[in-house]
């Protein structure tokens, strides 16, 4: 086995860390977190929580099949690769609202058998396609009778505010939650919620208390941290109490004021004819079916049509990516109902996720968590040509960049689409003309096939990089 190198987003937890070798993912459990590893793992809870798919899977490791480089910690455990990790600040709203009552339930769970989590981070939930998963077993530990919530400011922050922001003031908190990468601040929030708010105990209690205590900190410390150590202790039945309304409160929200969107609405409105629709599922699937990719991602998914053409021709997996959140959300609850392998991410292309975090590396930017064997971008790449100035040229370097083979699908000039885009603006696009493309596709990638799917000249390229 080759050396293990540990995970740039896996270094605050002194407990344990994550180690990838030879494209399998290991987790650290250290001397400090041993015993509480080992008493929640003889409780027998996290088997339990793991063959209920609550809680990722993992195997304990003999020390002789231990990766090289992994240093002297007291267990190895191996975790299953997920297909791709994605952040909170990708997720759709009815993704970050199943990942928070996920959470919930699984600590409500975890109490009810005497233990506890250390803290409430986003990014310990996973999906495995609609299916959320947590993914941190060293969170667990034993409940202490009488102890707070610790978690209780990072929950709000990392779930409930960006779901509010959501929820009450139909604001998208994707950008902003990207730009602080640990959440929407309570006290910003606090800022400018609606006067009404101040009505609802739930919103009193999770924000406005918040960011009262967070002024008296800077306003009055001393004062502050002694009320701090002076708090009354919270009784076990307490504490499940507050989970148990947070969940509740969570589950009936709902986003306000879900106005129609320009593309939420493309996959029963756009151009083609019937046959022409049949004809380009029918080269996405002959791709598919020869490739047989473990990992797709669909540029431009919408509400994940020809991402179920993929499943069903023998993709693994699909990744899809959007930027309207009606469509994500419609492709997210179409994929649980059907129990695909699917996971709809929001994605504006021209300003993909980045670096960033500590040191630029603690959370990767898209290009970097890419393993994808494969892509589909269909009636995807004018959207960056025409709508966002992107030279054709730079569109088709970063999308064969992100896969070695795969389908693009140029709408020449001439198309409905790209006129009502033109409409209003001057056309400042000499160079966007089919031959461009194709002249630019060879330069990058050897052109396998391609396929006229409409009458208005779309063509789909199959490329080969």
């Amino acid at each position: 086995m080759t050396t293990a190198v540990r995970t740039p987003g896996s270094f605050r937890d002194a407990s344990g860390h994550v180690y990838e070798a030879d494209g399998r993912v290991f987790r650290t459990v250290n001397e400090v977190a041993r015993v509480a590893y080992e008493s929640s793992r003889d409780s027998g809870i996290l088997q339990q929580l793991q063959q209920d798919s609550w809680i990722i899977e993992s195997a304990e490791l003999p020390r002789d099949q231990w990766p090289a480089a992994i240093g002297k910690p007291s267990y190895v455990l191996e975790h299953p690769r997920l297909p791709f990790v994605s952040y909170p600040y990708e997720w759709s709203f009815y993704q970050l609202k199943t990942a928070a009552i996920h959470h919930l339930k699984l600590h409500r769970s975890l109490l009810a058998h005497g233990f506890t989590l250390s803290d409430a981070s986003a990014y310990n939930v996973q999906f495995d396609g609609p299916r959320p998963v947590f993914i941190d077993r060293l969170s667990v530990r034993p409940y202490r009778d009488g102890e707070a919530w610790y978690g209780h400011r990072q929950f709000c922050e990392q779930f409930l505010n960006p779901i509010l922001l959501w929820a009450q003031l139909g604001i998208a908190p994707n950008g902003w939650y990207r730009g602080t990468v640990e959440g929407i601040s309570t006290s910003d929030l606090a800022k400018i919620m609606p006067l009404k708010s101040r009505l609802s105990w739930p919103t009193v209690a999770h924000v406005f208390l918040h960011a009262r205590l967070d002024r008296s900190a800077i306003e009055t410390p001393e004062k502050a941290l002694q009320q701090a150590k002076s708090a009354r202790r919270l009784s076990k039945n307490a504490f499940e109490a507050i989970l148990w309304q947070l969940e509740n409160w969570i589950a009936r929200m709902h986003l306000k004021h879900q106005a129609k969107t320009v593309w939420g609405d493309y996959a029963g409105s756009n151009t083609y004819a019937t046959d022409e629709a049949q004809a380009k599922r029918a080269f996405v699937a002959d791709f598919v079916r020869t490739l047989q990719p473990r990992l797709l991602f669909d540029l431009g998914c919408n509400t994940g049509e020809y991402s179920k053409v993929a499943l069903a021709a023998g993709a693994q997996s699909v990744v899809g990516f959007d930027f309207d959140h009606r469509a994500l959300d419609h492709a997210f609850t179409q994929s649980s109902e059907q129990r695909l392998a699917f996971l709809p991410l929001w994605l504006d292309a021209a300003n993909p996720s980045p670096n960033q975090g500590w040191g630029q590396r603690e959370r990767l930017g898209l290009r970097e968590r890419a393993r994808a064997d494969g892509l589909i971008a269909l009636a995807f790449e004018h959207h960056l040509a025409i709508g966002r100035n992107i030279p054709l040229f730079e569109v088709i370097e970063w999308i064969v960049g992100l896969a070695p083979q795969g389908l693009i699908e140029f709408v020449p000039k001439g198309d409905e689409t790209v006129t009502r885009m033109l409409a209003l603006r001057e056309d400042v696009f000499p160079e966007y003309q089919k031959e461009q493309f194709e002249a630019h596709l060879a330069r990058r990638a050897h052109i396998v096939a391609s396929h006229a799917v409409s009458k208005s000249g779309r063509t789909v390229y199959w490329y080969a990089r």
